[in-house]
């Protein structure tokens, strides 16, 4: 009888479960899905006319940058699943991990609040909400549970602290406003978005 060795090296990591793993598998083709949206927008010309034409030079930059956003999170997905590279920290996968659910979870709460303020008549044209807008945002919220899942289980799984995870949950701002205040006011600067 031959025993198989237990690998405790550092970059270790117990093996997800099948569910954790159909959830990584999910989540990487949600976000990969998300991505090839982004561009089909660029590859179509989709912002080239219409109301923001004078705009569509910002609004590729700035698509391609979430398009971007949206790789790597098909690639934290996949390392949730997946033994880290030796070039990789298991410490720095769940920070990742934590960072894309930390942004998920508040871009989900910042459109449940636009959609109340819409409802409630407070701002917006409620009008404007219908199935589709409701059908979105419902695919974020299953996104940031699948992202809260996979999180939850590679901090177990990986024996991670309390700092990657509060690291990590204070990552999401930082990406959500990198996207919606930083590269906005970079494109300002540079004369390519109108104020």
């Amino acid at each position: 009888m031959t025993l198989t060795p237990i690998d405790n090296s550092p970059h270790h990591i117990a093996p997800p479960t099948k569910l954790v793993t159909t959830v990584g598998v999910l989540a990487a083709v949600w976000c990969a899905i998300f991505a090839a949206i982004s561009v089909w927008f660029e590859v179509t010309d989709k912002f080239a006319t219409g109301p923001h034409a004078a705009e569509a030079e910002a609004i590729s930059v700035m698509n391609w940058y979430v398009a971007v956003l949206k790789l790597l999170g098909v690639a934290v997905a996949v390392l949730a699943v997946t033994q880290p590279p030796k070039f990789l920290q298991p410490k720095a996968v769940g920070t990742l991990l934590w960072a894309a659910f930390s942004t998920v979870v508040i871009y989900v709460a910042g459109s449940l609040t636009q959609a109340a303020v819409m409802l409630t008549g407070v701002a917006g044209d409620a009008e404007r909400l219908d199935l589709a807008s409701g059908g979105y945002v419902f695919a974020f919220l299953l996104a940031a549970a699948g992202f809260g899942i996979l999180a939850v289980s590679y901090a177990r799984r990986a024996g991670l602290g309390k700092r990657e995870v509060l690291l990590g949950i204070c990552g999401g701002p930082l990406v959500l406003g990198s996207v919606l205040v930083i590269l906005p006011a970079v494109l300002r600067a540079t004369g390519m978005l109108s104020s």
